[in-house]
């Protein structure tokens, strides 16, 4: 078995795509998840499953997509590449509160911060299959829009910090 770290996007944030924790656990139940367990009511759940990646994916968004009636986009990361995301953060003295690392399905393309606009003392930089923020004057007033981040979802740091330690508990960190 092989923990993993599943983040809904757009689930519980501003009022749009409302998903009681619950119901996801249930949900993640059913596509034949086990030891389920959520955190915090903007959708990350930690579970285990013997299956790959791309099967946890497919399997949850199937869940879903049925549950709500339309799409809802999933990211899924181990155990060992949530640790590695904390670890990889390249702003370590930032407020982790402040920090946030964008989740993708894919590794970043060379270049891809290039399309990025409204920067005001942002501070950017790519990890494996993320984008670090570091928002320096917090995210309220924040201009900065990040084309390639439209497929993915944020994490402050204090979240990833919290979602790599429940995930290593579970014992293998895939």
């Amino acid at each position: 078995m092989t923990a993993y770290i599943a983040l809904l996007r757009a689930v519980n944030v501003g009022g749009t795509g409302k998903l009681p924790m619950s119901d996801l656990k249930h949900l993640c139940e059913r596509a034949g998840f086990t030891a389920v367990r959520t955190y915090i009511a903007s959708g990350n759940v930690v579970f285990d499953s013997a299956a790959p990646e791309a099967g946890v994916k497919a399997a949850l968004e199937a869940e879903l997509r049925a549950y709500a009636g339309k799409p809802v986009g999933v990211l899924v990361r181990t155990a060992a590449e949530m640790a590695g995301v904390l670890a990889g953060n390249p702003f370590p003295d930032a407020a982790p509160n402040r920090t946030v690392a964008i989740f993708l399905d894919t590794v970043p393309a060379p270049g891809i911060l290039e399309s990025v606009t409204g920067r005001a003392g942002e501070e950017l930089q790519l990890g494996a299959r993320e984008i670090y923020v570091h928002y320096g004057d917090g995210m309220a007033r924040s201009k900065l829009r990040i084309p390639a981040a439209e497929v993915g979802t944020a994490r402050n740091m204090n979240t990833v910090a919290k979602l790599a330690v429940l995930s290593a508990e579970r014992g293998e960190a895939g």
